[in-house]
């Protein structure tokens, strides 16, 4: 039985998300991944007035008579998402925590590819897979991905983005975009992030909080970690620790870019204390344009 809290939420995101679809985001979505033309179908027989251009001339060497590839109109997209629900994801320190921006953003793109006729599925993880909801069409189905993130609890609180990238390519045989969504607070999963590149197109959704990245001063603060339980005492006054911690949470940074660029992977930075809009857009009008 789904609670009236849940679908109350349900429908508030669907309303916030499905303006911007409407008034910004579906033009975005299909000027970005639609329009990649003809696909290969078949071979056949050469006949009077089809065009020599398509001839196929391995074929033709082959059977000694003229054959021309066969090409039809690319089908319909599918989109997965593949989703960090590992425990650090119920931080922030803005309005929002990490995961509630990540259902905004789920829901945002999810309605963008349906109103292109594309298929939508989801995959959410921790250090385990969670949930998987197979690709379909329609807008239902978008609701139904967005109640179940919103109503979901997971299993663990770990992160294992290597075996959600690894599950991904099993269930997920053809080519697929995939929106990778995670605050990437995870390690070892470079290999296979490259190999999900070369058969998926990729695109990677960093959401983080302005506190992840740099220490307040605040004098002693007791800390958890969302994923381990740990307590720890840090002392926020100490400024060689503050700076080390920005110095390294930076490295981490870089590192994680150099990732993306060699393995070619689009990729955007989403902060739970500013509107995740304007960077999405950014996105869209980037990849656009470098595709034409």
């Amino acid at each position: 039985m789904i609670s009236k809290e849940i679908l109350k939420q349900v429908k508030r995101i669907e309303i916030k998300t499905g303006r911007l679809v409407s008034e910004t985001f579906a033009g975005q979505y299909e000027s970005t991944f639609k329009g990649r033309g003809m696909e290969f179908a078949e071979v056949r027989e050469y006949t009077p007035g089809d065009d020599i251009r398509t001839i196929d001339w391995n074929v033709t060497a082959r059977v000694g008579k003229p054959f021309i590839k066969k090409f039809v109109e690319e089908r319909e997209l599918t989109v997965v998402f593949l989703v960090d629900f590992s425990g650090s994801g119920q931080f922030g320190t803005a309005e929002k925590f990490k995961n509630e921006i990540a259902v905004e953003l789920v829901s945002l793109l999810a309605l963008s590819a349906t109103k292109n006729n594309d298929k939508v599925g989801m995959i959410g993880f921790t250090d385990i897979i969670e949930k998987f909801i197979t690709p379909k069409k329609g807008k239902k189905h978008i609701l139904r991905i967005v109640r179940e993130m919103i109503s979901f609890a997971p299993k663990s609180k770990g992160t294992n983005i290597k075996a959600a990238l690894q599950y991904l390519n099993e269930v997920t045989k053809r080519k697929a975009v995939v929106f990778l969504v995670s605050d990437f607070l995870d390690r070892g999963f470079e290999k296979d992030l490259k190999i999900t590149a070369q058969k998926h197109d990729l695109i990677a959704i960093r959401i983080t909080d302005d506190l992840e990245q740099a220490l307040p001063s605040a004098g002693f603060l007791e800390i958890e970690d969302g994923e381990t339980g740990e307590m720890a005492v840090i002392d926020t006054s100490d400024a060689s620790f503050v700076k080390k911690f920005k110095e390294s949470r930076s490295d981490e940074l870089a590192t994680l870019k150099r990732l993306f660029k060699s393995a070619k992977v689009d990729n955007i930075d989403i902060f739970t204390g500013k509107p995740y809009t304007k960077p999405l857009i950014n996105f869209f009008r980037a990849r656009a344009l470098r595709l034409r």
